[in-house]
């Protein structure tokens, strides 16, 4: 038995080192200019009708941290991201503006495909998120809803995503993450919560509404959304990076 721990013992002090030595931390921030696409994208005329949420591009800020262990990352990142849609509700009728506000954690995997002793790596990411959506509607004119700005309520969801990256290594100790990734954001928990008592048809913007409404198909002009909507869009993001 002895003998036994005393093999541990040394075993654990030389191997140690070894494993310290290809732990690695990094943390940095940056920017993100996000796309959005299919249901989240549209006009503001699709989403006057209930089929789609309107949404131009927008930017986002974020942190992120990456922790690497004998050749495998996990990293982390949270962000804030705005997204917005102006224009018509109907061609030539009424003034909409729609905003929305995200603030997502995600978490997952790195693969690292970087070759040795090369000042450019790239990666392979997944990750799993929780997103939380708030924002405003503006309307001016619009047919079936009174006009004014009303706040979006919030709401949170569950997505997934994929994507990759380049690390540019050329300046010392700080090392640039160059990423491509798609955003699914409401794969999980997608609901819709109109109570019907607002007037005409602004429950249906004025909560997230992601999926379809029950009484769709009862009243046409007030129960608008038919099927699930998913928001989903293309991110590009520049991160400074650390280590520590």
């Amino acid at each position: 038995m002895k003998k036994a721990l005393f093999l541990i013992t040394v075993v654990a002090i030389l191997v140690s080192p070894e494993v310290h030595s290809q732990i690695s931390l990094q943390v940095g921030g940056g920017l993100g200019y996000i796309s959005p696409t299919g249901d989240y994208g549209g006009s503001t005329i699709d989403f006057y009708e209930g089929t789609k949420y309107g949404m131009s591009s927008g930017f986002n800020y974020h942190a992120k941290a990456r922790v690497g262990l004998l050749g495998f990352n996990l990293f982390g990142i949270i962000e804030y991201s705005n997204v917005s849609g102006d224009g018509e509700s109907q061609p030539g009728q009424g003034e909409v503006e729609n905003s929305h506000s995200i603030f997502s954690i995600k978490a997952g995997p790195e693969f690292n495909l970087s070759p040795p002793l090369s000042p450019v790596g790239f990666y392979l990411d997944g990750f799993i998120s929780v997103n939380t959506f708030s924002g405003t509607i503006k309307f001016q004119g619009v047919a079936e809803v009174p006009s004014g700005e009303y706040d979006l309520e919030s709401a949170t969801r569950f997505g997934v995503g994929v994507g990759g990256g380049v690390l540019l290594d050329f300046i010392p100790i700080v090392t640039f993450d160059v990423g491509v990734h798609y955003n699914l954001y409401n794969v999980f928990g997608q609901t819709y919560t109109g109570t019907t008592t607002n007037p005409k048809r602004l429950d249906s913007y004025t909560s997230l509404n992601d999926d379809k409404d029950p009484l769709f198909g009862t009243d046409e002009d007030i129960f608008i959304i038919e099927n699930t909507r998913a928001t989903n869009v293309w991110q590009f993001t520049l991160t400074a990076m650390i280590g520590i």
